[in-house]
């Protein structure tokens, strides 16, 4: 069962993958990306490494979350409706694509891969983390809420109104009034 789910992730993730290269919108490729990178963590759990598999969920999803508020921000329309290529000057993309995978592909196979030394920790999950981090995992833990309140407050700061603007100082208001051009509504 463990194989197929692995498969089934693994074509998930070349399959968005390649549809970030060929949808015809900024939005539409951020939700691609993110959903190459989300099977990618999910196959990472499939192979124990619980910390490196939740940490990329996580880190899409709030990677997708910072995107779609500078789309909302600096675009000042819907993004999934305006069509545009991901992909400038398409002959040198690819080369340099095929490059890249023909150096990456020859170092995977022709690099000598070193045999393991000892055992692996009792809880691989703490090793890797302090691995990885080493002793500023409190600092993490503490920017990690900072960073949310700081996509919060771009949304706050990047619409132009908020909920009940369009009811002006009369919130008991069943429907809001005429819609002002150069005031809230717009």
């Amino acid at each position: 069962m463990a194989d197929l789910v692995f498969w089934v992730l693994s074509g998930v993730a070349v399959a968005s993958g390649v549809a970030v290269f060929s949808v015809d919108s900024m939005a539409r490729a951020t939700y691609a990306l993110a959903a190459s990178f989300v099977a990618v963590g999910l196959a990472l759990l499939l192979f124990d490494l619980q910390f490196l598999g939740v940490i990329t969920v996580l880190m899409m999803i709030m990677e997708m979350a910072i995107m779609a508020i500078y789309m909302i921000m600096f675009m000042g329309m819907n993004p999934a409706l305006m069509p545009m290529s991901m992909v400038h000057d398409k002959r040198w993309a690819m080369a340099a694509a095929a490059g890249t995978f023909v150096v990456l592909a020859a170092g995977a196979v022709l690099v000598p891969w070193p045999d393991r030394a000892g055992d692996p920790a009792d809880d691989l999950t703490a090793a890797v983390g302090e691995a990885i981090m080493g002793d500023k995992m409190l600092v993490m833990l503490t920017v990690s809420p900072v960073l949310f309140a700081t996509i919060v407050a771009a949304l706050v700061l990047a619409l132009p109104s908020g909920r009940y603007a369009r009811l002006g100082d009369h919130l008991g208001r069943r429907t809001a009034p005429a819609r002002d051009p150069e005031g809230a509504g717009r």
